[in-house]
């Protein structure tokens, strides 16, 4: 990308990953060139969260992710299939789904636009903006594979959320928050602290 996004979606859908998302949003939080999040969980996305990070409801998501309110990362529902991002005259810069559970991927991959998230998504290929599908299963079976193939196909980046161990992240925390960096590097977005290799 010439520029770097100032303008993100960021979705969350039901595979195991919740921690990721929040390090995700956390940066996102503090990066003065994003200037808008729009920010969508699925029902299963939240089943996720009570799960993984004991977080509940839908009530103030935000700022039990963040542990703060924020001014920019705004919270659509996924049933809203006319919100802002549901539209490709809205002003979209990337797309990034964490975690991207293999039901997701598949709607996705086949044009299906049932909810916001999936709609979102087929809007950014339409328009040819990033999206980014961070995809979450093991073992893949053979229409994981297919579909991770028609995604890319269509234009998408399947990210599988694949975590860096040669840094020697101390906690699981700056595991995810070193995974979550290398994603908005991919969108052009690298980040300040992110682990760089050097040659020995």
């Amino acid at each position: 990308m010439s520029e770097s996004p100032q303008n993100l979606t960021i979705a969350a859908t039901g595979a195991s990953g919740a921690l990721f998302v929040r390090e995700l949003l956390r940066l996102v939080e503090k990066d003065a060139r994003v200037t808008q999040v729009n920010f969508i969980v699925s029902d299963n996305g939240l089943r996720v969260f009570a799960e993984e990070l004991d977080i509940r409801g839908r009530n103030e998501l935000i700022q039990q992710l963040l542990g703060s309110s924020s001014k920019k990362i705004h919270q659509q529902a996924n049933t809203d299939i006319a919100a802002n991002v549901a539209s490709g005259s809205y002003p979209t810069d990337a797309m990034i789904v964490l975690p991207c559970s293999m039901g997701t991927l598949s709607r996705v991959a086949n044009g299906l636009a049932g909810n916001l998230i999936e709609r979102a998504a087929d809007v950014c290929l339409k328009e040819k903006h990033p999206l980014v599908l961070c995809v979450r299963e093991t073992p893949l079976n053979k229409i994981h594979i297919r579909n991770m193939y028609r995604a890319a196909d269509a234009g998408a980046t399947v990210y599988p959320l694949i975590p860096t161990f040669y840094n020697r992240p101390r906690t699981i925390e700056e595991l995810a928050r070193q995974f979550a960096a290398r994603v908005l590097a991919h969108i052009g977005l690298r980040q300040d602290g992110a682990y760089v290799w050097k040659s020995s």
